[in-house]
């Protein structure tokens, strides 16, 4: 079985009660919440990873202010000709704060629209788990910087 490794960034940002967000789309192509941010790319920094991501999906410039963080998840996915692929996803989230820029959504790219969302309206989000796991991490502050197996 192929086996793949995916490193990604993504960044928490609140600000007067509400989380910034991007809106994407699942396989099926229906719209879902995500985090800003994304992969990295070889040789890249996850800071800077983080702040290119969210400036490219957002408009915003940030600066990473903590690191909250670590989501690791693994899975079986379909891979060419049939194949199987264990695909292992390790996602770094950190904690971020607007600097600079303007919201605008992202053209061209993996989201396709960026905005506040109130932190009381998230749980009736449609949404990726990650925001859960992010938000955990954000209120929780685990020393360790991850939550405990089945919590996340």
């Amino acid at each position: 079985m192929r086996r793949t490794l995916r490193v990604a960034a993504y960044a928490v940002v609140v600000r007067d009660g509400q989380l910034l967000l991007a809106r994407s789309r699942d396989e099926d192509g229906a719209p879902e919440w995500v985090l800003p941010g994304g992969g990295m790319e070889h040789g890249e920094d996850p800071y800077d990873t983080v702040r290119r991501e969210l400036e490219e999906e957002t408009g915003y410039l940030v600066e990473v202010t903590g690191f909250l963080g670590v989501d690791s998840s693994r899975r079986t996915l379909p891979g060419r000709f049939r194949r199987p692929v264990d695909h292992h996803g390790l996602r770094l989230l950190y904690e971020g704060r607007v600097t600079g820029g303007e919201l605008r959504d992202e053209i061209g790219g993996s989201t396709e629209l960026a905005a506040w969302q109130p932190l009381d309206a998230v749980p009736g989000l449609v949404r990726v788990g990650l925001i859960d796991t992010a938000l955990r991490l954000w209120r929780e502050r685990p020393a360790g910087g991850r939550l405990e197996a089945g919590q996340g």
